[in-house]
């Protein structure tokens, strides 16, 4: 199969596979994930192929959504395999997948190649602006977690350990993940984009603080 085949292939893997997840990490936060790379990539002199190959497998085996939270990327590699991706290529993508994810605020970011800081700028800015707090609730309601809770405080996670055991309230994971992402972009591009989509936050928290408040009542 050519690049184009085995892309074209994937995202109907993929499509099939995430169609009925509600928790925000449907085929639809990947197709933006996928798309928002590829236009990354498109101002970066990265490998094109690696990077879409990453982006469309990046939560195939994600640690949320596998009991044993283990991170080692099984069924992309085997996906890869079995499209005859060459295995350099195969290892570049699993590298990428896993240490796409944030750790915790912490956590040192284990991201090496230009292709993975690319992934990780995308599937991060799609965790944050209006689409991101979609998502932040919808993952909440996922996992039932309250919406608020202003008798727990935030925490900065110091290991990955601690981010998996959170059971932090939604608006508490603004402040220990959502709002930080801002500065941890690795690309020009993506830096751009957060700084508008951080702002759409920042609001969002304000005016969500006053109706809970009750203090946009007159």
């Amino acid at each position: 199969m050519t690049h184009t085949d085995i892309i074209q292939k994937t995202s109907e893997y993929i499509k099939q596979e995430f169609s009925d997840d509600s928790s925000g990490h449907d085929w639809w936060h990947i197709y933006r994930v996928w798309k928002n790379a590829v236009t990354i990539c498109k101002h970066e002199t990265a490998d094109l192929f690696v990077v879409e190959l990453a982006a469309l497998l990046h939560d195939l085996d994600d640690w949320k959504f596998n009991e044993s939270e283990d991170e080692t990327p099984h069924r992309a590699k085997a996906w890869m395999q079995k499209c005859g991706v060459d295995p350099r290529v195969n290892q570049q993508v699993c590298e990428i997948i896993m240490n796409v994810s944030y750790k915790g605020a912490q956590v040192e970011n284990k991201m090496k190649s230009l292709e993975g800081f690319i992934v990780q700028d995308a599937d991060r800015l799609d965790a944050i602006g209006a689409i991101g707090i979609g998502r932040a609730f919808a993952y909440g309601g996922y996992k039932n977690r309250p919406m608020y809770d202003p008798e727990t405080s935030n925490q900065m996670h110091a290991s990955f350990e601690d981010y998996k055991n959170s059971k932090s309230a939604t608006i508490n994971h603004f402040y220990e993940k959502l709002l930080l992402l801002k500065d941890m972009m690795n690309t020009v591009t993506a830096k751009r984009i957060a700084e508008q989509r951080h702002e759409v936050m920042l609001k969002f928290l304000d005016q969500f603080m006053n109706e809970w408040e009750g203090s946009d009542i007159q």
